[in-house]
């Protein structure tokens, strides 16, 4: 509604985030890491524009639940699995995305714990998951019994040694969105390494394999929702930062941006489900390979809404 000004959106808006209410009332599937994702675009996003306290109550009740899954021995969020599991002890780059409604979490009660967990997860983020040629695991994995670093490995990625290409993209639009909170210039630096390996593996479309070890003349599945991510993590960087890289963002911006609209969008698939085509979920699994999905939806409209509107964060 905020862009269109139809009212329709506005009530499928509060009926999602009702929803979003009852899933968290009666434990419905919240037992992990993902509750930035879910409730800071639908109930913090219906607050900051509508102003509906009840939505707030639900995204702090939220904040409250992730917070459960903070392990002080490796200052992480664990990803999945039960707490006491040696074998889901881990962080994944994902989480980079959840911890926004941390922060927020602080500003609107004025209680530092929940920014104070996010900053742990962001450093221990920063200096574990990302390799010294700034490509990244997926995973990381902490001693059960003394929190100290273990190893990096993949899930949805090609194999632990490679760099999977959503993956890299969380951590590109990750470190920026802590950096607004935290003002460490360190994640700003970060983003752009990220982002630089990133780019120099693209093909000559612009769009992504469905891991960065991947290169032109594969005939591996693209990640149309990989570069969508990345193209959000590039304007947010822009935004708070001048360098060397700046113009080169801009133009890869244009590039991802156009080579999605002319063939990875389903402008002429009429009947699909989707908004961008070619999307991998989980390709080692055999699990939403060469689909529309609806994360890659969600970040190619942020793009489009960046690009065209004055748009404000809801992260």
């Amino acid at each position: 509604m905020n862009i269109t000004g139809d009212e329709k959106f506005k009530k499928v808006g509060e009926i999602h985030c009702k929803s979003f209410k009852e899933r968290l009332e009666k434990e419905i599937d919240v037992d992990h890491h993902d509750l930035g994702f879910l409730y800071s675009l639908s109930c913090v996003a219906g607050y900051k524009l509508t102003g509906n306290i009840e939505m707030r109550d639900t995204a702090l009740k939220a904040a409250d639940k992730l917070i459960t899954r903070y392990k002080e021995l490796g200052e992480f969020i664990q990803a999945w699995g039960a707490i006491d599991d040696s074998n889901s002890y881990r962080l994944i780059i994902d989480c980079m995305l959840n911890l926004p409604l941390l922060y927020w979490a602080s500003e609107i009660t004025g209680n530092s714990k929940y920014a104070d967990i996010a900053k742990k997860h962001a450093a221990t983020s920063a200096k574990t998951i990302i390799r010294e040629d700034s490509s990244t695991y997926h995973t990381y994995y902490f001693d059960l019994e003394t929190g100290a670093p273990k190893k990096g490995v993949t899930a949805q990625g090609y194999s632990d040694d490679s760099a999977w290409s959503r993956g890299q993209s969380w951590g590109i639009y990750g470190f920026p969105l802590s950096y607004i909170y935290t003002k460490n210039s360190e994640y700003l630096d970060k983003a752009e390494k990220l982002t630089n390996f990133f780019l120099n593996r693209l093909p000559d479309d612009y769009i992504a394999y469905w891991d960065l070890i991947f290169t032109e003349g594969n005939e591996q599945e693209r990640d149309s929702s990989a570069v969508s991510i990345a193209v959000c993590g590039m304007l947010e960087i822009l935004k708070h930062k001048e360098s060397e890289y700046s113009e080169y963002y801009k133009n890869a911006v244009s590039g991802i941006m156009r080579s999605l609209w002319e063939n990875y969008s389903t402008k002429d698939t009429p009947n699909s489900n989707g908004i961008l085509l070619h999307a991998v979920y989980g390709k080692p699994q055999n699990g939403g390979v060469d689909e529309c999905c609806i994360w890659g939806d969600y970040y190619y409209m942020e793009a489009l809404m960046r690009l065209s509107t004055d748009w404000k964060l809801y992260w």
